[in-house]
């Protein structure tokens, strides 16, 4: 059986075979029509059409014939398609440009859609728009809250948000 979460981490891991093929490890035995809707939702089937073969691309051993974030938005591609209702996002966006992080960023939001996320993340402008922020230091929840409420505490997040903002 199958568990009842679906994981998009800071590692990506693809296999040898057609981009087709690692999408469809989300739901094995899910038609062709389902793959591609779900590369839709995951703002990959644009990138994956341009391909040399498109969804019948292989993917070589290393992975290393498609850049970082278009291999983020293919995990992203078979989370969706795989439609657990548990999800965690790790790291989700810390290898990829700005551009690819707003594609990613975009598709993330709609998978959390309807189902439990625990996002873990260093780049707080991924968290922004969470229901509920647990704040970690030294192993131990320092702050919860929403961002608002975290702003307003003037503690560890608000020095990291306002931190990461300033740099920009």
């Amino acid at each position: 059986a199958r568990k009842p979460f679906g994981m998009v981490l800071q590692d990506t891991w693809l296999f040898s075979g057609s981009v087709m093929e690692n999408i469809r490890y989300g739901r094995p035995g899910a038609a062709d029509e389902e793959v591609i809707q779900a590369a839709r939702r995951a703002h990959a089937d644009h990138f994956i059409r341009a391909l040399p073969g498109g969804y019948g691309m292989e993917i070589s051993e290393e992975a290393d014939n498609i850049s970082a974030g278009q291999k983020q938005l293919l995990t992203i591609a078979r989370a969706v398609l795989a439609d657990k209702p548990l999800l965690i996002l790790d790291e989700a966006t810390s290898n990829v440009d700005t551009l690819t992080e707003k594609r990613i960023q975009d598709a993330m939001n709609f998978l959390m859609q309807g189902r439990t996320s625990f996002v873990i993340a260093h780049r707080l402008s991924t968290i922004k728009e969470a229901d509920l922020i647990l704040v970690m230091h030294d192993g131990n929840i320092s702050e919860m809250g929403t961002h608002d409420d975290l702003m307003r505490q003037s503690g560890r997040y608000r020095d990291l948000y306002e931190s990461q903002f300033e740099e920009t």
